[in-house]
């Protein structure tokens, strides 16, 4: 994607948890409601911030990184097409 004055906008959105993986042309390619969660909160965010889940904020690998680097996640509860409940999300800009 590229921006009005031609620079790469890039939007990241976070979500984990298991989901089924299938081959397909040679690609392994993976799908159910763990992806799309993971492309709606893509597509909340901007080119100044991201979008994660409780499970990425509160695991020790994203934790540590966050706390040292002096950013604090603002929780929110969004809903996301295709999904039934509001989900907790985190804004991390």
């Amino acid at each position: 994607m590229r921006g009005l004055t031609g620079g790469l906008i890039l939007k990241i959105g976070r979500h984990e948890g298991p989901c089924p993986a299938v081959m397909l042309n040679e690609r392994q390619d993976y799908f159910g409601q763990i992806v799309n969660i993971a492309s709606r909160l893509q597509v909340l965010a901007t080119s100044s911030s991201i979008f994660a889940t409780a499970p990425v904020v509160g695991n020790n690998e994203s934790r540590s990184p966050l706390a040292n680097s002096g950013v604090t996640p603002s929780p929110s509860e969004r809903e996301l097409r295709g999904v039934s409940e509001k989900v907790a999300v985190f804004e991390i800009a």
